[in-house]
């Protein structure tokens, strides 16, 4: 029998909605913040929904996007609150796996905006240090050019963890990154990195 993996579904609409508060550019990142509790209620809901993955809210924990409201110096304190509430759900449940999220620097669905790949792999060496010891997996999401997956790729490799590679497509053509480039130009980094899943996320069916 094929073994099925189910992942939980979305953490920072779901957080954002369970506040009640209107949405800030911190996204879930400033629900975190606001009311830490919540964070670890949805990911018992998830598991008890059937889901063997939890995701931590680290996909916008990323020292640059933090640096646009003085929070750089808050990445390690957010990625253990966010960190603990998936872990305690976890050991709560008695079963699953954590997946550290990470996801793309700048801004989400614009690759053209992200540093190449050798400067992305370094600013994301932070969040896979503080990640790798606690996580039983590295998640990069919403990855959305092969330029930005590569960094990903580079930095997730470090950790000594197995990786899953996450990436976005066009919602008109599934067969495209949102760069512009064939989904297909991905096989490269496949091979050379050999993440252990390949993903899509945040696209329409």
């Amino acid at each position: 029998m094929t073994e099925i993996t189910l992942l939980d579904g979305s953490i920072g609409q779901e957080l954002v909605k369970r506040s009640g508060d209107r949405a800030t550019p911190l996204w879930s990142t400033q629900v975190m913040i606001d009311h830490p509790g919540i964070v670890r209620l949805v990911h018992d809901d998830y598991f008890a929904a059937g889901a063997t993955v939890a995701s931590t809210n680290t996909y916008a924990v990323l020292r640059d996007r933090l640096a646009r409201v003085g929070l750089q110096d808050e990445v390690a304190r957010l990625t253990d609150v966010a960190v603990s509430a998936a872990v305690a759900a976890r050991d709560a449940h008695g079963s699953g796996r954590v997946a550290g999220a990470i996801g793309p620097l700048v801004q989400s669905y614009r690759p053209d905006l992200c540093p190449p790949a050798t400067e992305a792999a370094a600013a994301y060496a932070e969040n896979v240090a503080l990640l790798k010891d606690r996580v039983d997996l590295i998640l990069l999401e919403t990855m959305a050019s092969v330029d930005q997956a590569r960094g990903g790729l580079m930095a997730a490799g470090l950790s000594g963890l197995p990786v899953w590679l996450g990436v976005t497509v066009m919602d008109d053509d599934g067969t495209r990154l949102r760069s512009g480039e064939a989904l297909g130009d991905l096989a490269g980094l496949v091979a050379e990195f050999a993440p252990e899943a390949v993903l899509i996320n945040c696209t329409r069916p």
